[in-house]
């Protein structure tokens, strides 16, 4: 375990590298390079930079105070430093959107699309003590919920331990959409059996949103999504 949060990159070769951050419980290897985004882009000449979150993938473990929602940004900072580049576009799903609006606000992001961005954050208001305890089976879970979450973050590919240090660092620094305002083009996308974001949208200076079909998940994986990120990105 590292005392200094290191995010693990995950690089494609070409020319402007594409920076995708994935989502929650998931992985670059599974929200991108399984599915040939990377290949994808190739096609249009980008290379990519994919990385994976605290507790995610092949992500180092890190000391509890390393891992905060402002180190991830500094993570996420240091993935684009990795390019050689002043700046990157940005693909972030899910969690990885949520990161990437802030990540904005550093002034290194070119174009912005996010798919599947709550407008709501789920992990307001929980309880972070009675979920490491019934993740760890110290304590039944008082309902259903609790125990389904429990259980997401303590799958094989996951760190549960990682899993929990993240919550709290995000549970401690809320998603705010009223703050760090994305002024670069940006694209929202959202499945059309999610919850819709064109209201947020609405609220960016240089942004357009876009429904297309499918769940959360579904629509990540849509030829649609694809298609209109790699169009927006080209």
């Amino acid at each position: 375990m590292t005392s200094q949060l290191r995010l693990a990159v995950h690089s494609s070769p070409g020319e402007r590298p594409v920076l995708l951050v994935h989502g929650f419980t998931s992985s670059a290897q599974i929200d991108w390079i399984e599915p040939g985004w990377p290949q994808a882009l190739a096609a249009q000449g980008r290379g990519t930079v994919a990385v994976d979150l605290p507790g995610h993938g092949s992500c180092p473990a890190a000391d509890r105070d390393a891992i905060s929602v402002s180190a991830i940004i500094a993570g996420l900072v240091a993935a684009i430093d990795s390019t050689g580049q002043d700046e990157a576009d940005v693909v972030g799903y899910s969690l990885g959107a949520r990161l990437a609006w802030p990540l904005a606000a550093t002034g290194r992001v070119g174009r912005l699309v996010l798919e599947g961005l709550g407008t709501t954050d789920p992990l307001a208001g929980i309880d972070i003590e009675l979920l490491r305890a019934v993740a760890k089976g110290e304590a039944e879970a008082p309902d259903p919920d609790l125990a389904e979450f429990a259980a997401w973050i303590s799958q094989p590919h996951l760190d549960r331990d990682q899993m929990l240090l993240l919550i709290e660092a995000l549970a401690a620094e809320p998603f705010d959409p009223g703050a760090d305002l994305p002024t670069v083009p940006t694209l929202f996308v959202s499945g059309t059996e999610d919850d819709p974001v064109d209201q947020l949208a609405a609220t960016l200076p240089n942004a357009r949103y876009l429904p297309v079909p499918g769940d959360h998940r579904g629509a990540l994986m849509s030829a649609e999504f694809r298609a209109a990120a790699l169009d927006f990105l080209h």
